[in-house]
């Protein structure tokens, strides 16, 4: 059972669930519960033939789709292409609902659609992320990975301002970091994967010329990993290690910003790369894209991005390794990427 909140009402994320559990290789991969606005559902064929419930009503145990109605907008409020208020409101209380339904083991992963912090912050909530959420709700460290047929990034720190990512480097968290990445991938792998390290600065500091984190942060931590057994390398400056393409000698990068990580993933796999928090006790995945309000209700937005959200959500929910990873090649077995940079 893959719980699936819908996102921001005014948005995509509706649209792209519907059409995404329309494909037969999504629909017979998982049951989904769904968490959205009761509007929602009414207006959609295919969610009203979905058995109805509330949170409260939510049973224990599913064996057909469900939607659970978390809010009951008016349709002004839930207009495509213009957020409101209360869709501020409705689309975190939708998050909470699922996160609540994985938290009692109603649902054996995560799948969320996209939501705009801006109208959440503006409810007067402030929010970051769903990644922050997440590791709020239960109480632990997690880690972004944003895992994508070509290429694998996690992100050392994920929603700062660029001015506060320096200061939030540590060592000892890099290590924790390189160690859930490590774990985390090792059961899919079946070995200790290969992870690669990116600077901070232009030409990973330069030796010092460019900055001093590498040397005074990064390299300790990776120098620490390596003593604790975990296959990692670098720093690397980002330019030339992900120039590397279809070289790539790593199981997965850690970079240590969202755009250095983000910017490459996209670009090489757009519509199948999908958004992993790893750390959690549950799997949870997302589409990497955003609520995109001027396609929202014109049956333009592709639906490729959440159909593979959900089924990387049934996947690990079942233990099962991403195709992907059982042919990736490795041109070196032991962390050194072919080319250093």
């Amino acid at each position: 059972m893959v719980g699936i909140s819908l996102g921001d009402p005014s948005g995509i994320g509706p649209e792209v669930v519907s059409g995404a559990l329309r494909r037969r290789t999504v629909s017979s991969a998982l049951i989904p519960v769904l968490f959205g606005d009761a509007g929602s559902f009414e207006e959609d064929a295919l969610f009203r033939r979905f058995t109805r419930c509330t949170p409260l009503t939510l049973p224990k145990k599913v064996s057909a789709p469900v939607a659970c109605e978390v809010t009951r907008l008016k349709a002004s409020e839930r207009r495509p292409g213009k957020p409101s208020l209360a869709g501020g409101h409705a689309q975190l209380a939708f998050i909470r609902a699922a996160v609540a339904a994985a938290q009692a083991g109603k649902v054996t992963a995560l799948c969320t659609a996209p939501v705009s912090k801006e109208q959440i912050s503006r409810t007067g909530t402030p929010f970051l992320g769903h990644t922050e959420l997440l590791a709020d709700a239960f109480g632990c460290e997690v880690l972004m990975l944003m895992d994508g047929p070509r290429l694998k990034v996690a992100l050392a720190t994920n929603h700062l301002p660029l001015s506060a990512v320096p200061g939030a480097l540590r060592t000892a968290k890099l290590v924790a970091q390189l160690s859930l990445l490590s774990r985390s991938l090792k059961p899919l792998l079946k070995r200790r994967p290969v992870i690669a390290v990116c600077g901070l600065n232009p030409h990973a500091g330069d030796g010092g010329f460019l900055g001093q984190e590498e040397e005074k942060i990064i390299a300790p931590a990776i120098a620490r990993s390596r003593a604790l057994g975990i296959a990692c390398t670098g720093p690397y400056s980002a330019d030339g290690l992900f120039a590397q393409n279809n070289r790539l000698a790593f199981d997965v990068a850690l970079a240590m910003y969202h755009d250095q990580g983000l910017i490459v993933v996209k670009a090489l796999d757009f519509s199948h790369t999908v958004n992993v928090t790893l750390g959690l006790p549950v799997p949870r995945t997302s589409p990497d894209h955003g609520t995109a309000y001027s396609l929202a209700g014109r049956g333009e937005a592709s639906v490729e991005p959440m159909v593979a959200a959900l089924l990387r959500a049934a996947q690990l929910a079942r233990g099962q390794v991403p195709a992907h990873l059982h042919y990736r090649a490795l041109k070196a077995s032991e962390g050194e990427p072919s080319a250093r940079v």
